[in-house]
């Protein structure tokens, strides 16, 4: 019989879809919801790479024994172990007492910390292997892609690369499982989105793990989150190369906090002047209406950043501070920067961004506009100084 979660031979998917939950990480919106990967491989021995969200485990079994009945599973392969991906090890092992779990050292670390399970065990290192029959799995290490244990799992045989989160994105899988079976359109801001909400801080471990893999046979890539990879492989690694090496557009992202309209008359006055100077990427948000998540994406795509905001209790707008501890905790390289603001009576927001850049690091452009009450021509004169300033470095990049 043909399973319906067969990726090819023997390998089959055995992941489930979340469209229920508002919040990845009780941060990240998921308009699209999220998948949560796992993968058998049915073999003379059987192996089970990763697990799901505890949540899911009913449809979870019930999708593996579809595929193997009453057999026995021998191994579980732990490449990461967050918990939408670990959190069914301990339900598992009460299914399948005999199972042996595959991880490193730090992986055991974490089992016993987070669920308490023992029981017999293979401890990995780089480049160890385990031989199912007709496959034959080689393990190597990706630390800090993004947590300390990660590892990914090649399958030497048939050129499966079993990822982790790496190469992930957020987006439930509707009906098809591979690329070249679905529409893959809504995943590519959504990898972006995911890599930048997610891996972003780990630019540096990411390119060390796309160098240790860069010479295997890969056929398909099979991550923790989003579609199996196979025709699209090339641009799925693309995308995670220029994002971990900071590569930006030319563009600029604008993101400004306003009360009553006066700060968002700047931003508007800056982003007509931009485009005026021939910037045809400039992409605005309000920081109190939009999900920072999507924020931060497109500061990972676009090289520009404009920050402006009111002085609120004689210190910076709540969100914009919000926004910019983000963006500092992901360490980004390459940036410009300009900024403005605002006050009544008290001038502090101005102040408080350029300290913050103490923290972002990003390039410093154009002089700082600072708006005292309302816009006036003044004002107005200066947010032009800036948007232009932004645009002649922007420009200066043109090759």
């Amino acid at each position: 019989m043909e399973h319906k979660t067969r990726i090819k031979g023997n390998v089959h998917y055995v992941g489930v879809n979340d469209r229920n939950k508002a919040l990845f990480e009780n941060l990240w919106p998921l308009p699209y919801g999220v998948s949560y990967n796992s993968y058998l491989i049915d073999d003379e021995m059987v192996a089970l790479v990763d697990t799901v969200d505890v949540c899911y485990f009913e449809v979870y079994l019930k999708k593996i024994r579809s595929i193997i009945g009453d057999k026995p599973i021998n191994y579980l392969i732990i490449n990461h172990m967050e918990p939408d991906h670990s959190g069914s090890i301990s339900l598992i092992k009460q299914y399948y007492p005999n199972i042996v779990i595959v991880g490193n050292k730090k992986t055991f670390e974490m089992i016993e910390g987070y669920y308490g399970v023992g029981g017999e065990r293979y401890v990995v290192g780089e480049g160890d292997f385990l031989a199912l029959g007709h496959h034959r799995l080689r393990f190597s290490l990706i630390p800090m892609v993004h947590w300390p244990e990660t590892m990914v799992t090649f399958d030497e045989t048939e050129g499966f690369l079993f990822s982790g989160d790496a190469f992930g994105c957020f987006g439930a899988l509707n009906g098809g499982v591979v690329d070249t079976n679905i529409n893959t359109d809504i995943y590519w801001n959504e990898m972006v989105r995911y890599y930048s909400n997610i891996v972003g801080k780990y630019g540096a471990p990411v390119q060390k793990a796309l160098q240790k893999l860069q010479n295997l046979k890969i056929t398909t890539v099979c991550s923790t989150h989003g579609p199996v990879w196979t025709e699209e492989i090339p641009r799925v690694v693309r995308i995670y190369d220029r994002l971990s090496r900071y590569e930006a557009e030319e563009g600029v992202v604008i993101a400004y906090g306003s009360m009553y309209g006066n700060t968002e008359e700047v931003a508007e006055a800056i982003a007509e002047e931009l485009s005026k100077q021939g910037i045809r990427n400039i992409v605005m948000h309000n920081v109190s209406h939009t999900s920072h998540s999507f924020i931060i994406a497109d500061v990972f795509k676009y090289k520009g950043l404009i920050v402006g905001c009111p002085t609120y209790n004689t210190q910076m707008y709540p969100e914009m501070e919000a926004l910019l501890s983000k963006l500092a905790s992901r360490e980004i390289k390459g940036r410009y920067l300009g900024y403005f603001g605002s006050f009544t009576w008290a001038s502090a927001a101005v102040k408080k961004i350029a300290e913050f850049n103490d923290k972002l690091k990003f390039e410093p452009v154009g002089n700082p506009v600072e708006m005292k009450h309302s816009m006036k021509a003044e004002t107005n004169t200066q947010a032009k100084e800036l948007a232009k300033a932004m645009a002649d470095r922007l420009k200066a990049d043109r090759k």
